[in-house]
């Protein structure tokens, strides 16, 4: 499963949206308190495979999110709990940039770039000092006995130090190959891909709709974007908990007012689920229609071990149709008949929306 962690300054509206997006009920009072929650990950064509089959039971992708506590003031203290957060796939920052007399800026003025800013410091700052805690250990281990792996290592963190003091991410140095897998094992938090959710006002939703590139050259944050897998999502928590409240077409006429295709709280679900390079196959029947989830380039005998190890074992074919052929068809026999479903190995990779079913031995 995919795991976010929500971060936020308080005020911003974080622990509110992640109620909103996994219907949690409780808040996290302290530090040590974490909240786990369940999203699930909204798409049509699962709803349409749906419909075409009639299954017993509907089961979408889904994405876990995390949520503490927020300090109270930006800067004011190491936000992040590394303990907490450092099996979290991706960070979601919720960014305040409502106006609210009644809520108060616990820094004051309402400022989206400068508290995007402060978080980054924070995360920079906690990864220095693993950085460092890391590289003085390496220097021991290597006075004892030389090692090309440690020496690989060191030269890796030392560049991510150097990039750290400088005020980079690491997600900004889009590492690859063996670096990538060497950086994994440190679990440094600017590594982490990153989505920014603009908490708007409801006086700006109207004019900035579902445009991130309006909404981040008005708060200021549009060069946060530059940035390597970092992307953003804007949305306005007030109007959210109203179309929560609202039966299913109200909520979609509402939308349609704003000029919206979907809620901003299925926005950053989706988003989240995009960032990490993650995408969606499926498995049909009578019994089930399933979303799994996997990533993109993954082989189809990794994407069996995805519903079950032995399916993995035991592969031996892969039964393949493409989403769109199938909707096209109009049923897996017309497929068949029309030379659509395909048999494929192991080696096979898995494209988004194929509709698979494995052949495997046990």
């Amino acid at each position: 499963m995919l795991r976010a962690a929500l971060i936020g300054f308080s005020s911003s509206g974080k622990t509110t949206l992640f109620q909103l997006m996994t219907s949690a009920r409780d808040s996290p009072r302290g530090r040590s308190d974490v909240n786990i929650g369940i999203s699930k990950v909204p798409d049509a064509r699962l709803d349409t495979l749906t419909a075409m089959f009639n299954p017993r039971k509907r089961v979408p992708a889904t994405v876990e999110f995390t949520d503490m506590a927020a300090p109270a003031r930006a800067g004011a203290q190491t936000l992040v709990d590394v303990a907490g957060y450092k099996n979290a796939d991706a960070l979601v920052h919720v960014i305040r940039a409502f106006r609210d007399p009644a809520v108060p800026h616990p820094s004051g003025a309402v400022d989206p770039a400068r508290d995007a800013r402060a978080m980054e410091d924070e995360l920079l700052l906690a990864d220095l000092g693993v950085a460092e805690r890391r590289l003085e250990r390496i220097d021991k281990d290597l006075k004892k006995a030389r090692s090309t792996d440690l020496e690989k290592e060191r030269d890796l963190v030392q560049r991510c130090r150097q990039a750290l003091e400088e005020g980079t991410p690491l997600r900004a140095l889009e590492l690859a190959g063996e670096d990538l897998k060497r950086l994994r094992g440190f679990q440094f938090l600017s590594a982490k891909p990153l989505l920014l959710v603009i908490n708007l006002d409801e006086a700006d939703v109207a004019g900035v709709g579902a445009s991130v590139e309006r909404a981040a050259e008005q708060t200021g944050l549009i060069g946060f974007l530059a940035h390597a897998a970092t992307r953003a999502v804007a949305l306005c928590a007030t109007i959210e908990l109203e179309i929560a409240r609202l039966e299913g077409a109200d909520a979609a006429a509402f939308l349609a007012d704003l000029g919206l295709a979907e809620s901003g709280l299925d926005r950053v679900i989706r988003a989240s689920y995009d960032l990490l390079g993650y995408m969606s196959f499926f498995t049909v029947g009578e019994d089930e229609c399933r979303a799994w989830s996997v990533a993109r380039g993954t082989p189809a005998q990794a994407a069996a071990g995805e519903i079950h190890s032995d399916i993995q074992r035991g592969f031996i074919r892969a039964e393949v149709v493409a989403y769109d052929a199938l909707i096209a068809r109009g049923s897996m026999a017309a497929c068949r008949e029309h030379g659509e479903v395909r048999l494929e190995g192991k080696e096979h990779i898995v494209q988004d929306g194929d509709i698979i079913n494995f052949r495997f031995a046990t």
